[in-house]
């Protein structure tokens, strides 16, 4: 089947963020305009110029105060038309006004973002799901669905015939997990369906261990180090004796995961460069140390406070997906550039907004699963004795905070160092916080959500 060719990248950083040209940067807003306007083909530089970064790519955040001009909702409504709920009401009706406080007006219609949802009734043809009501999120374009699937028939024949991925009996939720439109959504730059083939083998692999060593399909936390760090080795590969070697290579084909992620691996490789790979490797030992510090807690029956929960979250994250976008894209940004620390910031702070919309959209699906699953709302709930529907909508606006520090800090590290690639390599981790959401959002084989509104 011929290549449909790349989609349109959509770009996923603020036009509020010009705001640091105006204040002292100078180069704010030449540098978000590059960003949007760069081309999905936009070649990388042999070379980085020499730009000073800021040391941490941080940016104070605003103190809130009352936005003397916020019109306030419809009193005793909420979106929909339900009627509001005793006094949760202000922390909804805050939620759908946007973010409040000095300097961040510019924010609430950044990139197209979405205006307070509109009623249950729908253009019958708009995309299935709805969004989490207040969640600050910008919409992309529904996935190519020539590339789509492709890009579900190809995962498909890899997953079957060349690493048993699941029993036939598993067949429909691979099927439902719709990995083609997740990928084509997250990757609009990618140049071909192969090198989406990369990304999706790999969030395959990932998928199926954390059902299989961790969640639905027989995980449990006994024991989970050693089988993960195992199953790491197919990644970082073991270097051993003559003697020990081949005992090592037949325990890759022991099961599921091993055989996943040997595999996609071995692809991945085959694309990326040694800085990549290495990159991904580091990333991948996080996600694994993040796992392992959930399984603790499940074993002492522990509820962290929701400051650790959410140090437990950076680590158990969607960010070795996003980091790898320069691979997907076919460029590379260089390992000084990638591993400076206001980058850093930004791809920490991504990883960190895409897994709360995951706590979100999955979080009905949690509940009527057996025994307790940490998510943000669980533990908001719990440790701040707030009702589950409060806590909840506190979670949206942890969310929604994460977000415009994301933007904030990808707009600060566009202004210091406006380089073609590094530009690129922002447009694209926000391309897949976008296409992030819009899976979560349209998946409805998966996710529905909680009847607060």
């Amino acid at each position: 089947m011929p290549d449909p060719g790349p989609s349109p990248l959509q770009s996923s950083l603020p036009g509020a963020a010009a705001r640091f040209g105006a204040h002292g940067h100078g180069r704010g807003a030449e540098a978000l305009d590059a960003v949007r306007a760069a081309p999905g083909d936009l070649p990388p530089e042999p070379a980085a110029p020499s730009y000073s970064l800021p040391s941490t790519g941080t940016v104070p955040a605003p103190r809130p105060v009352p936005p003397p001009d916020a019109a306030p909702a419809a009193e005793g409504t909420l979106p929909g038309g339900a009627a509001a709920a005793g006094t949760a009401a202000p922390a909804l009706e805050r939620l759908l006004r946007g973010p409040s406080g000095l300097g961040t007006t510019g924010l609430r219609f950044a990139r197209g973002a979405q205006p307070p949802p509109e009623p249950a009734t729908a253009q019958a043809d708009a995309p299935p799901g709805r969004p989490v009501p207040g969640l600050y999120h910008h919409p992309v374009p529904e996935p190519d669905p020539v590339r789509v699937e492709e890009l579900g028939r190809r995962i498909k024949a890899w997953a079957v015939d060349e690493v048993e991925l699941f029993p036939p009996d598993w067949e429909d939720q691979f099927d439902g997990f719709s990995l083609g439109r997740y990928m084509v959504a997250c990757h609009p730059d990618a140049p071909t369906v192969d090198h989406l083939m990369i990304a999706t083998r790999l969030m395959a692999a990932e998928n199926v261990l954390d059902d299989v060593y961790c969640e639905d399909h027989g995980g449990s936390p006994v024991g989970l180090g050693g089988r993960l760090l195992l199953a790491h080795t197919a990644l970082d590969p073991l270097h051993t004796t003559a003697e020990y070697h081949p005992l090592w290579e037949r325990s890759l084909e022991a099961d599921a995961p091993r055989r996943a992620y040997r595999s996609a691996m071995e692809y991945f490789v085959r694309e990326a460069t040694a800085s990549q790979a290495d990159r991904y490797r580091h990333d991948m030992a996080r996600l694994h140390l993040g796992y392992l510090a959930e399984a603790a807690w499940s074993e002492t029956d522990h509820v962290p406070e929701v400051w650790e929960y959410l140090a437990m979250r950076q680590f158990n994250n969607f960010r070795p997906c996003p980091t790898i976008t320069d691979t997907i894209g076919g460029y590379e940004l260089p390992a000084d550039l990638h591993a400076q620390p206001a980058m850093q910031r930004v791809i920490a702070l991504a990883g960190n907004a895409t897994t709360i919309v995951n706590d979100l959209y999955s979080y009905t699906k949690e509940l009527d699963s057996p025994g307790r699953h940490l998510n943000l709302p669980v533990v908001i709930a719990e440790r701040e004795d707030l009702s589950v529907r409060d806590a909840y909508l506190k979670a949206v606006e942890v969310h929604n905070d994460l977000m415009h520090a994301f933007e904030a800090a990808a707009a600060e590290l566009a202004a210091a160092c406006p380089v073609p690639n590094v530009l690129r390599f922002l447009k694209g981790v926000a391309a897949w916080v976008d296409g992030n959401h819009h899976w979560h959002r349209t998946n409805t084989y998966r996710y529905s959500l909680p009847d607060f509104w």
